[in-house]
């Protein structure tokens, strides 16, 4: 890790940003999808259009909880409200995993239909259009959200990005069978569910791809092993500190928190020992970034195990 994002105003203000303009896209959208499911008789487009509605509810949730999670330490949260973020990025992803599970029922319910005899009505072209737009639209939107929730270190950001991408595969699938039923006739209709059941898997994977990793900091993992070898490594690299032990270390946020024994000499002064832990906490947070939260516990070494 060689760079590290800051809890600023600023950050916040590009969330909502990127939130509010992705809100607004997605409000266009889902009634326009809606309008022309309806009157382009497109089954697949007025499904598509009802998805796009999920995604209002994840940037509705981001904007609260990234609001939160930028709120300093208070009586109740003497360690910040970073994991609220956190939550966030874990409700987004399960709604990204209810979204696949809709569209493979969806996708198999079709499948099967087509299979047993059934028929699905040929859609007009404003379906066609609207899946089109739809792609372009929400890629565009995948790509600028998922900038900024790298450039701003906000997981909750990056997994509303992929809902906006799921929103675009959706409309690829739709694409795929409306274009089919129009230009290559009814059987080919079958295409969309297909195609549905397969970007249905792909959103799976990443949701949950996203939702392990919030669901191992809300219930306080610690930190990689190499991350630990590092911040070891780090305090006994400090001139004065004998050991360094009983580390505990957790992520909440953009925030690490790390607590830990520190051995010193025993002939030190109080003033001596502290320097030397404000010491360590300089190379740590030098490392690992400025909000980085270290509580240390000095030992003279007689009293070292």
């Amino acid at each position: 890790m060689d760079s590290y994002v800051v809890n600023t105003p600023q950050r916040e203000k590009k969330i909502m940003k990127v939130t509010l303009v992705g809100l607004v896209v997605n409000v266009i959208l889902s009634a326009g999808k809606i309008a022309a499911g309806i009157f382009g008789r497109s089954a697949a487009m007025l499904a598509d259009g009802v998805h796009s509605l999920s995604d209002l509810l994840s940037d509705v949730i981001v904007i609260a909880f990234v609001r939160i999670s930028s709120k300093g330490r208070d009586k109740d949260h003497e360690y910040g409200h970073g994991k609220f973020e956190t939550l966030a990025t874990l409700i987004v992803s399960l709604i990204l995993v209810v979204v696949a599970a809709q569209m493979m029922a969806s996708g198999l319910k079709s499948i099967t239909s087509v299979l047993r005899g059934g028929t699905i009505p040929e859609p007009g072209y404003v379906a066609l259009i609207a899946a089109v737009v739809s792609i372009v639209a929400k890629e565009i939107l995948y790509r600028y959200t998922i900038a900024v929730g790298k450039s701003t270190d906000s997981p909750a950001v990056v997994a509303n990005a992929w809902h906006h991408r799921s929103d675009a595969f959706s409309s690829i699938g739709s694409l795929i069978g409306i274009a089919g039923a129009i230009f290559l006739g009814d059987k080919w209709v079958i295409l969309d569910p297909l195609v549905c059941c397969c970007i249905s898997i792909a959103i799976f994977v990443v949701a949950v791809k996203m939702a392990v990793p919030s669901m191992k900091e809300l219930m306080d993992v610690s930190l990689p092993e190499d991350m630990e070898q590092e911040i070891v490594s780090l305090a006994m690299s400090v001139e004065g500190v004998k050991d360094f032990h009983e580390l505990k270390t957790r992520r909440s946020g953009l925030s690490i928190i790390i607590e830990a024994h520190m051995v010193v000499a025993p002939d030190i002064t109080v003033d001596e020992a502290h320097m030397i832990a404000t010491e360590v906490e300089d190379a740590v947070r030098q490392k690992f970034g400025p909000e980085t939260q270290i509580s240390i516990h000095i030992e003279p070494s007689i009293a070292a195990k």
